[in-house]
């Protein structure tokens, strides 16, 4: 069995093999185990990846894009002239990957390939992955793997580091990009993550801007005009210079890792500048600060203590800054420590991961590809377990906490779409950013209870909500999916999670259409809830159906948009403030099939509460 895992970072790609019964070793990449990911598109039309492409950009620096993963929200990019696709940029690098690991193998091609993905990436985010693998040529057996549960696993891996069931592992994960934390526990069948976070403005390339202005400080001074030139090049010698600074300041924040001082070199008229380790932690000390208070509030949603921890582990490469573990232990009292090279540690886990945990997520996945909508969460199976030694303090087994989930495979199969009396709106509505769409739309799932009817009086306000985020008048606008939808409370938290809190809400899979979820949200007033399903269906763009619907001693309107990218119908009440909506990402295989009057048939068939 060939397995390649693939950690496809902000800032470099680490690729993982095992094959033939050997143990997994990282992938090198034209002579190094991290290739940069960055992209070039040449003037003929091919992308060009890692190091020839930062190569090239000193020619042209308008066709080059260092970080594309950073802005995958974009769907594209503009290199030079040329508009290209987020997702075929992706899947340049991970292109490259597979050829190098290819020719490793002598020809042959990896029978498994494990991506590896920040565990906050909502839906939309997993399928350009997804997609990117699949143009990238990596076939059919690819298989998702959330970065801190990776995490997890290789933390286990090592002799006498393993999880028993009941404990758990917190997860810093500082790369390039953004920065993510994670609480992961081990359960008597596998891993969980019980909570997560992260930061999406804070990561390795920002510490790299703060050090940017620094220096800018100490020279700009003595030619204001030519650093102005730097900071906003117009010409192509001034983008090169401009390049090579930024290599420069990148490499003099990894020395201070390693020396108390060094030099940044500076270009013509600039004298180089001398930086010190206790200057640049003096300017990431807030942004650091940051990042600790997320882990301490997120170790705290997990109903978890420091204390009760096997440990806190340091993963990305940006974790290797010596203020970050100081900072961790001033505020938490435990020190924490990486086992490995931080930037290998998610790819290497990859591998260790055990495949039965995998399965479930990536068959929901690769349904969301083609139904469009989030995976349930799934569990994964860790190494038997060992004795805990070294700066990990030994926690032995404990209970499980109160909010371990437990997880059941997923509804298959369409319903037939029924005739309803609507009629058809059709309306321009310009498509929006995708992300605007996403949010709130990141659920995971459990079950609920029966029906009771609700005065409008009573809907006023939210009220009590029970533990599957459902109050008495959202359980009357759910009806039976209530008593049989898996159900789960709140509209996700991850970085489609919307920017307000609009009151209670509960998420439920769709019945008879795996990979599709509802979501019933019981507004603390009809205007911010109108404002907020409007966004959604503007969003969608595309073409309107509309129709009124009545069921459960509920009356009112629902309206289902259909644009190339996603399919929204959104279902109101005329007299209270609630509302529901059913999300679909439609592929591209997919945009013809899903319209609003087929998502419509489907609401009026199996959503819409029955008399």
């Amino acid at each position: 069995m060939r397995i390649l895992s693939v950690d496809l970072g902000t800032s470099n790609t680490v690729a993982v093999l095992s094959a033939h019964g050997r143990p997994p070793r990282v992938v090198e990449v034209d002579g190094s185990a991290n290739m940069p990911s960055a992209v070039f598109a040449t003037e003929e039309g091919t992308i060009m990846v890692g190091r020839d492409a930062e190569r090239r950009a000193r020619l042209d620096p308008t066709r080059f894009e260092p970080n594309p993963k950073r802005r995958i929200d974009e769907q594209t990019l503009l290199l030079g002239t040329d508009v290209v696709p987020v997702a075929d940029a992706l899947a340049a690098i991970l292109r490259r990957v597979l050829e190098e690991t290819t020719r490793q193998l002598g020809g042959e091609q990896p029978d498994e390939v494990r991506l590896t993905h920040p565990a906050q990436w909502g839906q939309t985010r997993r399928n350009v992955l997804m997609s990117a693998a699949r143009l990238a040529g990596m076939g059919p057996n690819i298989l998702l793997v959330p970065e801190p549960v990776a995490a997890a696993a290789h933390f286990a891996s090592f002799p006498g580091k393993s999880l028993a069931p009941g404990q758990a592992l917190a997860v810093y994960d500082l790369g390039a990009g953004t920065f993510d934390v994670a609480v992961v526990g081990a359960t008597q069948n596998g891993f969980t993550v019980l909570a997560e976070d992260g930061l999406p403005d804070l990561g390795g390339l920002d510490v790299d801007q703060a050090l940017m202005v620094h220096v800018g400080r100490e020279v700009s001074h003595s030619d204001p005009q030519r650093w102005q030139r730097l900071l906003r090049p117009e010409s192509t010698a001034d983008r090169r210079t401009r390049r090579a600074l930024q290599e420069d300041v990148k490499a003099a924040k990894e020395a201070l890792s390693r020396h108390p001082q060094t030099e940044v070199p500076m270009p013509e008229p600039f004298k180089d500048v001398l930086v010190t380790r206790g200057e640049l932690e003096g300017l990431v000390r807030p942004a650091m600060l940051r990042s600790v208070e997320l882990l301490s509030r997120t170790l705290r949603s997990s109903g978890l203590t420091p204390d009760r921890l096997a440990g806190i582990y340091l993963v990305g490469g940006s974790s290797r800054l010596p203020l970050v573990g100081t900072m961790i232990a001033e505020k938490l009292g435990v020190v924490p420590g990486s086992l490995d090279q931080p930037e290998t540690a998610v790819a290497l886990g990859a591998q260790h991961v055990a495949r039965d945990g995998l399965s479930m997520r990536t068959q929901n996945v690769e349904g969301a590809v083609a139904a469009g909508a989030p995976p349930r969460r799934p569990q994964y199976a860790p190494p038997p377990p060992r004795q805990y030694y070294g700066n990990f303090p030994p926690g032995g087994p404990q209970s499980a906490p109160s909010n371990f989930p437990t997880y059941s495979p997923p509804d298959q199969g369409e319903p037939k779409p029924k005739p309803g009396g609507k009629k058809k709106l059709v309306i321009g509505i310009a498509a929006a950013v995708v992300v605007v769409l996403a949010a709130g739309l990141t659920f995971f799932l459990t079950s609920s209870s029966s029906v009771t009817t609700y005065t409008a009086e009573q809907c006023k306000k939210p009220g009590h909500a029970d533990d599957r985020g459902f109050t008495g008048c959202l359980r009357q606008l759910a009806g039976k999916i209530a008593d049989t939808g898996d159900c789960k409370p709140g509209m996700g938290n991850g970085p489609a999670a919307p920017a307000q809190q609009i009151g209670v809400s509960s998420t439920c899979s769709a019945p008879g259409r795996a990979g599709t979820q509802v979501t019933y949200v019981h507004g603390d007033d009809a205007a911010t809830l109108k404002q907020y399903t409007d966004g959604l269906l503007a969003s969608a763009g595309g073409d309107r159906t509309e129709a009124d619907w009545g069921g459960n001693g509920l009356k009112g309107h629902y309206s289902s948009a259909a644009g190339k990218t996603s399919a929204v119908l959104v279902f109101t009440v005329s007299d209270r403030p609630l509302a529901g909506f059913i999300y679909q990402l439609n592929t591209s295989d997919q945009a013809q099939a899903t319209t609003p009057g087929t998502l419509a048939d489907y609401f009026e068939q199996s959503v819409q509460p029955g008399e």
